[in-house]
Order: C-alpha cells, then structure tokens, then sequence
C-alpha cells in the first residue's frame, strides 16, 4: 500500500468525534416506535426466548440476537433496550470505517469525507436505528478491515496482534450475519495471491513480503482462517443449552445445513423485494413504518441517499481504473470490497432479498466516493469547489429526507409522505 504524496496529520479526534455525533442523532427518538416494527418482529422475539434458553429464529447466526437479549436483561424489555446495540455497534462501525479510510489512504480529506458520506447515506443511520441484525455485522465487519489496513502499515511486532483482532472481529461479525462473509474472504485471499507471486513453492513459509512482512502465510491462515472459525462457533454456545431443539457442539456443520435449507424455504413475494440492479440505481424502497403511531403519523424509508448513491457509481469506475492502472491500491481495495459484497447476491440461492443486503456495498461505494473526491480536492484550481459541493449535497438530502427516515412526527394523511417520493418504485 503505498503512502499519500503529502504526509497528512491522522483525523483520529475528527473520526471520533464525527462516530460520537452520529451516535447522538441516532439516540434521538431511538424508543420511537414504542411498538416491534418491520424486521424487528422476528429479532425481539428471538432475543425474548433467547433468554429463556428456547430456540427461536434458528435460520440466522447468534451474536445478534444475543447482544439484543443482553440489552433487554441489562435494561429491561422496551424500545430502547431493543434498539441499543444497533446504535452503539452503528456508532462504533462508523469510528472504524473512518480509520479503515485512514490506514488504508493516508489521505485526511478522503477518510472524513467517507465518514460523513457514509453518516448521511441513510442506511446506515436507518439500520442503527432498528432491532436488526446488520449492525452487529457491519461494526464488527469494519473493525476486522481497520486492523488488517492497519497490521500492513505496521511493523511485525505491532502488525501480529491486529491480525489475531481481524480474524476474531470476523468471527463475531459472521455470527451475526453471514453478509460479511465476501469482505472476510479477501485478506487470506491477498496474502495468497502475494505470497505466490512473489515466492513461488516457497509461498507457505516465506515471510519477508506483503501484504504483512514478517508474518508467514502458515501464521495468517491460523489469524484470518482459524481464529474466525473459532470465534464463529463460540457464538453458538447459548443453542447447546437449549431446552428445546439444542444443538450438538459437535454437529454445528449439519446445523448449518438445517439453517440454509429454513433460508432458502421462504417463497413467498414480498411487496418489498427487490434486486442488486435496483439497489444499484437506488430504484426500490422499503417501508419499515407508515401509521398511526404514538400520537401522530410517523415513517420510516429504507432507501439510499438518492445524490451520493448515484454519485458513487461513476466514482466506483474510477476507483477501478486508478487502481488498475495508477496502483492505487487503495481505491483498488474498496472497489474489490464493494464487487465482492455486491456478488454475494447475484450468486445467492436465497429467493427473496431487500433492499438493506445493499448495506456493506453502498458504504464501500462511499469510500470510493470520497476517493474520488480527495483526488480532485488535492489538485485544486477551478474544480476545487466540486468536493466541497458534494458534501453539501450530501448533508442537504439527508436534512430535507430526515423526518421520513427517523420515524419523526408528520402531517395526517397523503401529503404527509408525497413529497418525498421522487420515484414511484419508492411509494
């Protein structure tokens, strides 16, 4: 990875400052709906019986639904119990995917760039405010490639122990959700592809290259292989004292099975469904919430904001070229991520999806973005002002859909969401 031409100073306090007010914008009306909304009817229940040690929702991994069980024994069964880790873990990914940006550029203007694209994108804040599972995920997902962006920038010593945290917040985020699995491959998959190319049969125990010096790829099969493994099963530890229907310590592969088979079972359309082109074009929304609801008519809408996720797409393309023929492996890396969890789904068997599996390939696309506009930032003259102007555009679609996407108090009846909708794919 190679270094910014111009040594900028670490936006650290900016990254955690910029997490911290994302952090309270969240909070901001988090028990509003006081009732189960949307996909929450499936995850609070779960945690529910989670706690009485009883199966429940046993076609998606643990962690989740065992960090909102922990919520609701720790502060008691409302709103806000449900809603809290998908706040704090929304707030904690959004600091990582910053310092992701910052190891991975060097850049400063491009790192906080992408951590207000990505705070006001919309999904991101939509998803911290809801009793789902991608939050978990996502903050652990983007933990996992800040350590490893940071162990290739680190000598040995202090690269080692970012490795053993990559593979482990791996595993916690796959015992979450299975989304994160494309981005987990990717760091084995590089230190693979480099150590053949550059040590030929010699590619197991040589160690004195990339992607991180000094550590063998026998030593990163165990951090990025092994440890994930490991810290994946852990999580299933609750399912082997169920009362009912437990699950054999032993059998976790045929549980496994059991799992893909409930997955893959779900036939039946959803007004909501949609597919990777429409989430690509931001064509399709979700509804989460539209009634009556705690005094007054409220909403929330699952889409992208609709100026940054078109914006990132010619972005995306120049990320690929500057990669491919700058060597900008930065831009190289996130355009991959993005690709990568973006494939997921073209290959995926399962026969219903939404748009919210767009969650992880819209913010690599921001990091993209925010690439883009670095580039164009550092060169000045009279383009300067398009970064500055994106960034505005940026925050001015997020104020202007912001009671639409945080269940906020709306007019009675139709003109209360009509303005809003630009497409009529998002009605």
């Amino acid at each position: 990875m190679q270094t910014s031409p111009v040594q900028d100073r670490d936006p650290l306090f900016w990254t955690a400052g910029i997490a911290l007010a994302f952090l309270a914008l969240v909070w901001h009306r988090l028990g509003i709906p006081t009732k189960i909304y949307f996909d929450e009817v499936h995850y609070v229940p779960a945690a529910r019986k989670l706690l009485a040690l009883q199966s429940a929702n046993p076609e998606h991994p643990m962690l989740g639904k065992e960090a909102i069980a922990a919520a609701i024994a720790l502060l008691g069964d409302t709103p806000l119990a449900w809603r809290l880790p998908s706040a704090l873990f929304g707030a904690l990914g959004l600091f990582a995917f910053g310092r992701l940006m910052w190891w991975a550029s060097l850049r400063r203007f491009a790192s906080l760039s992408a951590l207000f694209l990505v705070a006001t994108g919309f999904a991101w804040f939509i998803q911290s405010r809801i009793a789902m599972l991608d939050m978990v995920m996502a903050g652990f997902g983007m933990i996992a490639l800040w350590q490893f962006a940071a162990a290739m920038r680190l000598p040995t010593k202090r690269a080692r122990w970012r490795l053993a945290l990559t593979g482990a917040c791996f595993g916690l985020a796959l015992g979450a959700k299975w989304s994160i699995a494309p981005a987990a491959m990717l760091p084995g998959v590089l230190f693979l592809v480099q150590r053949l190319r550059d040590h030929g049969r010699h590619f197991l125990t040589r160690s004195d290259t990339g992607p991180v010096p000094g550590v063998s790829l026998i030593e990163a099969a165990f951090w990025l292989g092994s440890v994930p493994l490991i810290v994946y099963w852990l999580t299933y530890l609750p399912t082997f004292f169920y009362t009912d229907h437990a699950v054999a310590w032993w059998n976790i592969a045929g549980h496994h099975r059991y799992m893909l088979e409930l997955q893959d079972s779900v036939k039946k359309l959803h007004p909501y469904r949609s597919v990777w082109y429409e989430w690509v074009t931001n064509w399709r929304a979700i509804w989460y919430l539209y009634e009556v609801v705690d005094g007054s008519q409220r909403g929330v809408l699952l889409i992208g904001n609709p100026f940054t996720m078109l914006a990132g797409l010619p972005a995306l393309a120049w990320a690929l070229w500057a990669g491919i023929m700058r060597r900008r492996s930065d831009a190289l890396a996130l355009a991959v991520l993005y690709a990568a969890s973006l494939g997921m789904w073209l290959v995926s068997t399962k026969p219903i999806q939404f748009y919210y599996h767009y969650l992880l390939p819209g913010t690599f696309l921001m990091g993209c973005l925010a690439l883009a506009l670095d580039e164009v930032w550092r060169k000045g003259g009279r383009w300067q002002w398009i970064p500055t102007a994106t960034l505005a555009l940026a925050g001015a679609m997020f104020v202007w859909f912001y009671p639409i996407i945080s269940s906020a108090r709306l007019h009675e009846g139709r003109p209360s969401y009509i303005h809003w909708m630009w497409l009529n794919s998002w009605r």
